[in-house]
């Protein structure tokens, strides 16, 4: 075959070989896997809006109560991007993603989030549901806990073991225009 006819047979398999070539960009990742991105874009970087703040008041059973600083993520645009592109969160600190009621299970994943998470999930009452503890960042692996939640609170990992929080825990919102009143224990 001459050089002009490998030529044409390399042109006529190469949409052949484009096919076969998985695609790129987003894929779903089974089970999880790396959900790293070299961080936001400067559009991205420029739309970051300043969250509204407050308080929340964690009170664990047989423990002292704890306060964090918070950022409320209040918005479908707000608790989608979460603590997205951080590469720090002060112990004192954190993030409550708000939900509109009625209560249901939420699930979350660390998809370009950078620092280790406790998401502590908390139901219309006020009470803490469920716990995960110690969220892998940079994944797209679901998290969840068992029964609804209408918050869910991010904070530094390791800060629920190490004030002993766990389920029945109840929490207290400062700042949060219409926040419900804590149940009555």
């Amino acid at each position: 075959m001459t050089s002009f006819g490998l030529h044409l047979a390399y042109r006529a398999a190469w949409p052949v070989a484009l096919l076969l070539l998985p695609p790129l960009g987003a894929c779903e990742r089974p089970g999880g896997g790396d959900a790293r991105a070299p961080g936001p874009s400067a559009a991205e970087a420029a739309a970051e809006v300043e969250l509204p703040t407050g308080e929340v008041i964690v009170r664990p059973l047989g423990h002292p109560e704890v306060r964090v600083r918070v950022e409320f993520a209040l918005t479908d645009r707000t608790r989608e991007r979460g603590l997205m592109f951080r590469r720090e969160l002060d112990q004192d600190a954190g993030m409550l993603f708000v939900f509109s009621p009625p209560a249901r299970r939420q699930v979350f994943w660390m998809r370009n989030t950078y620092v280790p998470l406790d998401m502590i999930f908390i139901d219309d009452a006020l009470r803490v549901v469920g716990i995960v503890e110690r969220a892998e960042p940079l994944t797209d692996t679901p998290r969840a806990v068992p029964g609804d939640s209408c918050y869910v609170l991010e904070v530094n990992a390791g800060f629920a073991r190490a004030h002993g929080l766990g389920p029945g825990a109840r929490i207290e919102i400062l700042g949060l225009d219409g926040a419900p009143e804590p149940a009555a224990s």
